[in-house]
């Protein structure tokens, strides 16, 4: 079964009158506005939610949800993860693809040495950064060109220019 991909979290309420502070995960933080509905995931299950109303804030959103009335109800909302399913988001292009898909994949080196397995993806607000767990930990940069040679999710494997001792 379809689950939704985790584009947001709730971070903590704003206010008194039941709004929420959402970090955003796309690329700018009023694009997950373009979605709708937005599902919230909260102990393991996926509800389907509405946004009231909703605007930019710092760095992120705030977000007016449906029967969140109350700061304490905000409150219990912190931690809350914001989905949307793939059928939602544009279609990706050749040699395109979302952050999602990248955990999960082998990375190797040009020479066919592998560093491990993509675990998660950081920003740094330079370049994004690929955090890779096998015999240790490692932090690529994901620069296209330079570093990353290919992406080929068919295959499961990102192909880097890196040195292993690295």
């Amino acid at each position: 079964m379809d689950t939704p991909l985790v584009m947001g979290q709730v971070i903590g309420p704003y206010g008194v009158k039941g709004w929420v502070r959402v970090r955003s995960y796309t690329e700018l933080a009023g694009e997950l506005l373009d979605y709708s509905p937005w599902y919230l995931r909260e102990s393991g299950t996926w509800r389907t939610t509405e946004v009231l109303e909703a605007k930019p804030h710092g760095k992120g959103l705030v977000v007016h949800f449906p029967g969140c009335q109350d700061r304490d109800q905000a409150e219990r909302l912190t931690g809350i993860d914001i989905g949307l399913y793939r059928s939602q988001l544009p279609a990706t292009g050749k040699d395109e693809y979302y952050w999602c898909d990248l955990p999960g994949l082998r990375v190797v080196t040009l020479d066919g040495i592998s560093l491990g397995i993509v675990d998660h993806l950081i920003e740094t607000g330079s370049n994004d950064v690929l955090v890779l767990r096998g015999e240790r930990e490692r932090l690529v940069p994901f620069i296209m060109g330079q570093v990353i040679a290919g992406v080929d999710l068919d295959a499961g494997e990102i192909r880097v220019d890196w040195d292993p001792d690295f």
